[in-house]
């Protein structure tokens, strides 16, 4: 008898234990919805990039869909953090709004923002997502379809887009005899070749494979700038001092411990292999 009470009672004890365990698909997403993370909005990921948004980064300007490099990426982050895609809220900040000083009204932006020193001053970054060059563009007939050399590029007009590295490696790599010519957004800066104020511009070497290979009417690849090869690292911003910068570091650094952002660019970005270094 006092056998089978203390296996009764011990039955109990488990029922008891198993009840207040967490269930097999109680994941991290129960966590980060309840507000443990300090998110601008309790239990949910306000996720911020441009309007418009560009291919390949984001599909059809609309970062909500999941198309897109960019766009994968966020909702991969937002995974890892514990967001769902029913938690996560875009939101429109232009690229200048985005490495602006200040306190943000989202809890990390995405828009191909290059990590450097001098912005660190004012932001957080997470863990690089992508790293690339910057590369030149033109147009079959101008003035500078025929450059191969970093020397052939000085003498022409050269545009990019204002407060990107595409703009800093255009004047310190090339350092043309004109001063570079800077556009609000990368819209400009296509237009501005195609109606010939500029003969060649500078974007981002995904961005010139893309653009080249879909939208310009006859654009050229010149080639990608030195400085800037294998070198250019993009990460998520953050605000200074956000509780949610460690978090989202480690999450970065999850997916590409785990394969997923190579996936993820095999899947959305050209490969950039074949395209020749200026020299």
């Amino acid at each position: 008898m006092r056998t089978a009470r203390w296996t009764t009672l011990a039955a109990i004890a488990a029922l008891a234990l198993a009840a207040c365990a967490p269930t097999e698909d109680a994941g991290s997403s129960d966590a980060a919805t309840d507000g443990s993370l300090a998110t601008i909005k309790d239990g949910v990921l306000t996720i911020a990039t441009s309007d418009p948004a560009y291919e390949p980064w984001v599909v059809d300007s609309d970062p909500t869909n999941g198309e897109g490099f960019e766009s994968a990426v966020a909702y991969a982050v937002a995974d890892q953090l514990g967001f769902d895609k029913d938690h996560v809220e875009w939101t429109v900040a232009s690229f200048d709004q985005i490495i602006a000083p200040g306190a943000k009204d989202f809890d990390f932006a995405i828009n191909q923002v290059s990590i450097s020193d001098e912005r660190k001053a004012n932001l957080d970054f997470s863990s690089p997502y992508y790293t690339t060059s910057q590369a030149v563009v033109t147009l079959e007939g101008s003035a500078g379809a025929d450059a191969s050399t970093l020397a052939d590029l000085k003498g022409l007009k050269i545009g990019a887009m204002v407060g990107t590295t595409s703009l800093t490696a255009a004047q310190e790599t090339i350092d043309p005899t004109t001063p570079v010519s800077p556009f609000n957004d990368n819209d400009q800066v296509k237009q501005a070749l195609t109606s010939g104020l500029v003969d060649a511009i500078v974007v981002d070497l995904p961005t010139a494979l893309y653009i080249t290979a879909a939208e310009l009417d006859g654009g050229v690849l010149l080639g990608q700038l030195p400085d800037s090869a294998g070198g250019d690292e993009f990460g998520l911003v953050l605000d200074k001092g956000s509780a949610l910068t460690g978090p989202v570091t480690d999450a970065v650094d999850a997916l590409d411990e785990d394969g997923t952002l190579g996936d993820l660019e095999a899947k959305w970005l050209t490969d950039a292999a074949g395209a020749p270094v200026l020299q």
